[in-house]
């Protein structure tokens, strides 16, 4: 089986070890894996900002890149919501690209989604001592449709007690755009959201999606409360590395 990684703007230049980890997982498992030179932003902060057609350029850019690609894993649901669902929308007056748009959406899996729903694995046989929670974006659940299958990898870690966070399906606060555009309502947000996290007593916040952990964890610093933050992808490897 091959497969495209879709790093991410957030990923690629803030987080690559998130990146790394995804890599790793996939070719343990005998996943080929290769990294489109041509991807770059999904287009989502112009979309969301009401620049289509800038939003457009970069689609196709996307679409150009991944255009051969058998299955794509994204590790941000956001921007893989935006590859999946989006695109679909942005060209819907469009026959040429509208059809190239679909095909892409067809291809398009968050990591943790494509390891349950598709290589059908759960337990990657790591194994680590620790206490976590997990936060899954807004767009992971709703545009992706991924509820339990990060769940199911983590509570398959041999020895690590897994807390679920209060509220959990309630937004961040990040938004990309959102949190320049509304930064006292985002606070507000993330405010509540750092809240529950401690709540759990958790050592490690595990997300799908590395810039609503970038901005959660933020928050926690601020508030003299750092919590370490991982992609589900690189605790997965630890649990392997320490096994």
């Amino acid at each position: 089986m091959k497969v495209s990684l879709f790093a991410t703007c957030i990923t690629d230049m803030f987080y690559p070890n998130a990146g790394k980890a995804a890599v790793n997982l996939l070719r343990r498992f005998g996943v080929e894996v290769d990294f489109p030179q041509g991807q770059t932003c999904c287009g989502q902060p112009a979309y969301n900002s009401g620049y289509i057609e800038e939003a457009k350029q970069a689609a196709k850019q996307m679409i150009r890149a991944f255009e051969h690609s058998e299955y794509i894993i994204g590790l941000s649901g956001s921007c893989s919501g935006m590859l999946k669902k989006h695109y679909v929308e942005l060209f819907k007056e469009d026959p040429e690209w509208y059809l190239k748009a679909v095909e892409l959406s067809k291809k398009v899996y968050e990591f943790s989604q494509f390891f349950v729903d598709v290589l059908g694995i759960t337990d990657v046989g790591a194994e680590l001592d620790a206490t976590v929670t997990l936060h899954i974006s807004c767009h992971t659940r709703r545009v992706l449709g991924v509820i339990d299958q990060p769940e199911k990898m983590l509570t398959a870690v041999k020895g690590l007690k897994f807390v679920p966070l209060p509220n959990a399906e309630d937004c961040c606060g990040f938004g990309g755009t959102f949190s320049v555009k509304n930064p006292e309502i985002s606070e507000e947000i993330v405010q509540e959201k750092t809240e529950h996290v401690e709540e759990t007593g958790a050592e490690i916040l595990v997300g799908t999606d590395m810039a609503c952990l970038m901005n959660i964890g933020g928050r926690l610093r601020h508030n003299g409360k750092p919590l370490p933050i991982m992609h589900i992808a690189e605790i997965l490897e630890r649990g392997l590395e320490q096994k």
